[in-house]
């Protein structure tokens, strides 16, 4: 098997510099995901734009995190689960939130239950979800936008959680203490 490349900004396709020197700009780093991805420009201009726009959808920054660990945790990625571990801590997100998150125990809240339990069925279900599991996401008080926003949060995470994977991304510096396995 290949190893995967790393690239900097010196190293990517010319295509992947300019996105290379936004996430360097966004991040004060590059991350080793974004360095793996910019071999593939569109994977990696596709992956920023879903995160900004995931990021700027309705949830609040605990929701994201909810959304973003559920995945993580659920598709067993190394690197995200440490990554968002950090960002979630940098969002100002309860510690014990992300612990349960990240350990599989019960939310602080119903309605975060609820965020946790129907993103892990949309994973586990490829989206095919009972009347009674949207039920219960629309009785939380969530609505069509949010089930949308939770596609778009989970398409992300598909890109970044399957690249890590192939490439066996190495958690960077910043995210080393908080790294995870199931």
């Amino acid at each position: 098997m290949k190893d995967f490349t790393i690239h900097t900004i010196e190293s990517a396709p010319e295509a992947s510099k300019p996105l290379l020197e936004a996430s360097v700009k966004g991040f004060g780093m590059l991350p080793n995901l974004h360095g793996v991805m910019a071999e593939a420009p569109g994977l990696l201009e596709g992956y920023q734009i879903l995160h900004k726009l995931f990021s700027e959808s309705s949830f609040n920054a605990e929701e994201l995190t909810v959304v973003w660990q559920t995945i993580n945790v659920e598709h067993e990625c190394h690197y995200c689960v440490p990554a968002h571990s950090a960002i979630a801590q940098m969002m100002s997100v309860d510690g014990a939130l992300t612990e349960a998150l990240r350990n599989g125990t019960a939310m602080p809240t119903e309605k975060l239950q609820v965020l946790h339990d129907t993103t892990l069925a949309m994973t586990r279900s490829r989206g095919v979800l009972t009347d009674d599991e949207l039920a219960a996401f629309y009785g939380a008080g969530y609505g069509q936008r949010q089930i949308l926003e939770i596609v778009l949060g989970l398409s992300q995470k598909v890109m970044s959680n399957y690249t890590n994977h192939l490439a066996q991304t190495p958690v960077d510096a910043p995210f080393e203490s908080f790294a995870w396995k199931k």
